[in-house]
């Protein structure tokens, strides 16, 4: 969502069709999952330990909150002086409690300098860390957590997900909106991982330092190799280095912990594991969101792909409202029963891509008259779909699947059953009920939660949970090409680390980065010689922000603790039960392009990046 979130997670955004006909595209962009927070803060959320409670390491410690003075600037020409550079940072200790288990733990939110290989900084990095004392003699696990946009700070994780408060959003219902509180999370992943959530340059209160410029970062290259540097900063001045280490992004998250996870490895920080929430791996593969950056038709060359990618996941939706003949009994199944289906039409498909993609733009008729399957072909496919002709024609319309499935309503792309009809005035400012959900209701819980549960304030600087600016100058080119394939990057990193743990996380529910469309880009892994990832693919109901979702989120951090344990997670796909990648694609490579670098040769390549 524009969190990461969702953010993230997606945002509108004009581009200029380089055609003919030289129209306008609007497009919504992805956004890790984000918006702005929400919430009041409850007094039990906030449950302080006494000295005598805390572990021998910490009970000499008392709370020490912390007045940031500096005058952080997130705009894009800007940067901080070295001279107002501090490594300063609020300490907070609470205890947390889920069953027979309890955890004293430590809140930590300031910045970190990165600085480049040279020594040199680059950015004053804000991040807010959740620790906890060994309790095996064995250094615990330390998991780096963020959204993606690009442009999302990670307040969206943060609050959202498996820190030890969240926001407790009534997803994919709009009840109480914008009150929703802040509340003690049973489901944190404090008792099994620390957790680092880290703010971008340009977002939260992360800075450029002179002579950097905040706009300086904001690319995929330069961002992966400052937040690299991040990272092996933290984990210095924690002494980390010998802790397991963990990656987890969501959204454009994604792409970067691939290019991360190389990045890292090549500099040898070598990593247990990563996690791909709501993944969009390859932004060639998704012509919606290709097709809207290069501002060209050029981003059509994989329409089809992108049409039966984007099938399972609307048809999952689709059930939802009762559009589903007969009525969904299994999502799974019904999952299964849809990427059938749509992999069996594939050919028949191609005809209507390229109408499909560009009326989710909104300029079906950007290339000539719109094609569209006739009455017939839709009635013969209600039985193999189990969709009703309702649900069908609301897929293969001029208009986007979001306004087209339900008459008079607008569908979330975030998450697809969050819905509004089409007369309430939140949505003239924002197109996405999913994103409405949450924006307000997280932004509101922020300004709460950092002065009195975290114990830090900024009086001479706002938070950005989102820099819209940012996604609208962000350079997208990677490895040679004008969007990011970062398939060769995870290649890269699992042959330089062949136990790398991978793990696919997957909303049934979310429009934006498809789960059909995440099968089919890990399947390329299949055509790889000699790999053997270790990679677990999983599904839950619920959106982009999957976590939000009550019943998503238990099961979430049931499969993570078997993840962070080595275990199997239940029902997971292996890269080997996975369907078959689409045809024309590789594993090494964009559409335009052949891959003859090695594993070793792009390793090189990002660590002189």
């Amino acid at each position: 969502m524009k969190s990461d979130g969702s953010s993230g997670l997606l945002h509108s955004r004009i581009f200029a069709m380089r055609s003919a006909s030289a129209l306008c595209i609007a497009a919504l962009m992805l956004a890790g999952c984000g918006g702005d927070s929400g919430s009041g803060a409850s007094a039990t959320a906030f449950k302080q330990v006494s000295a005598n409670a805390q572990d021998a390491s910490q009970s000499s410690a008392a709370n020490r909150p912390y007045s940031d003075p500096v005058a952080y600037s997130l705009n894009a020409g800007d940067g901080l002086a070295p001279t107002q550079v501090a490594e300063r940072s609020a300490v907070m200790h609470y205890q947390w409690t889920s069953g027979s288990t309890t955890i004293n733990y430590t809140t930590t939110t300031g910045h970190l300098t990165a600085r480049d290989t040279k020594g040199n900084a680059e950015a004053s990095m804000s991040y807010v860390a959740y620790t906890a004392p060994s309790t095996n003699g064995s250094p615990r696990p330390v998991t780096f957590v963020y959204n993606g946009g690009p442009g999302s700070s990670s307040i969206w994780l943060r609050l959202g997900s498996f820190a030890p408060t969240r926001v407790a959003t009534p997803d994919p219902l709009m009840t109480n909106w914008p009150n929703y509180p802040l509340v003690d999370n049973t489901e944190s992943l404090i008792d099994t991982t620390d957790m680092v959530f880290i703010d971008p340059p340009g977002t939260g209160l992360s800075e450029a330092i002179l002579p950097n410029t905040n706009q300086k970062f904001w690319g995929c290259d330069p961002d992966v190799n400052v937040m690299r540097d991040f990272i092996q900063r933290y984990l210095a001045v924690n002494n980390r280095s010998a802790s397991p280490i963990y990656l987890y992004g969501e959204s454009y998250g994604t792409p970067r912990t691939d290019m991360l996870a190389l990045a890292l490895e090549a500099s040898g920080v070598k990593l247990t594991g990563i996690v791909l929430q709501s993944a969009i791996l390859n932004y060639y593969a998704d012509a919606i969101e290709a097709t809207a950056i290069e501002n060209s038709t050029a981003g059509l060359a994989l329409d089809t792909d992108t049409l039966a990618g984007y099938y399972p996941g609307y048809a999952e939706v689709a059930a939802y409202f009762n559009l589903a003949s007969p009525r969904l009994i299994d999502q799974g199944l019904f999952a299964q029963q849809s990427e059938i289906f749509a992999t069996g039409q594939y050919n028949h498909f191609k005809k209507y891509a390229q109408t499909w993609v560009l009326s989710q733009l909104g300029i079906p008729d950007a290339l000539g008259t719109p094609v569209l399957p006739p009455t017939r072909t839709l009635e013969s496919w209600q039985w193999p779909s189990s969709l009703t002709m309702q649900g069908l024609q609301g897929y293969f319309n001029t208009n986007p699947f979001n306004n087209a499935m339900i008459p008079g309503t607008t569908i979330g792309r975030y998450d697809g059953r969050v819905s509004l009809p089409n007369s309430d005035p939140r949505l003239q400012a924002d197109s996405d009920p999913s994103d409405i959900l949450i924006s307000q209701p997280f932004t509101t819980a922020l300004a709460t939660q950092m002065p009195d549960y975290l114990g830090y304030t900024a009086p001479n600087a706002t938070y950005m949970p989102l820099n819209d600016a940012i996604i609208q100058v962000w350079d997208f080119s990677h490895d040679g090409e004008t969007l990011p394939d970062t398939l060769p990057d995870l290649v890269g990193a699992i042959k330089l680390n062949p136990n790398l743990k991978v793990l696919s996380e997957n909303g049934y529910h979310d429009l934006a980065t498809p789960f059909f469309n995440t099968e089919k880009q890990l399947a390329r892994l299949q055509t790889v010689a000699g790999l053997s990832p270790n990679l677990q693919v999983n599904f839950f109901p619920g959106g982009h922000m999957i976590y939000l979702d009550d019943v998503a989120r238990p099961k979430m951090k049931a499969d993570l603790v078997n993840y962070y344990a080595g275990q199997p997670i239940p029902l997971a796909l292996s890269l080997w039960t996975l369907p078959a990648p689409w045809s024309d694609e590789s594993s090494g490579s964009t559409p335009t392009t052949t891959a003859t670098t090695t594993a070793t040769e792009t390793a090189q390549t990002a660590t002189l990046q």
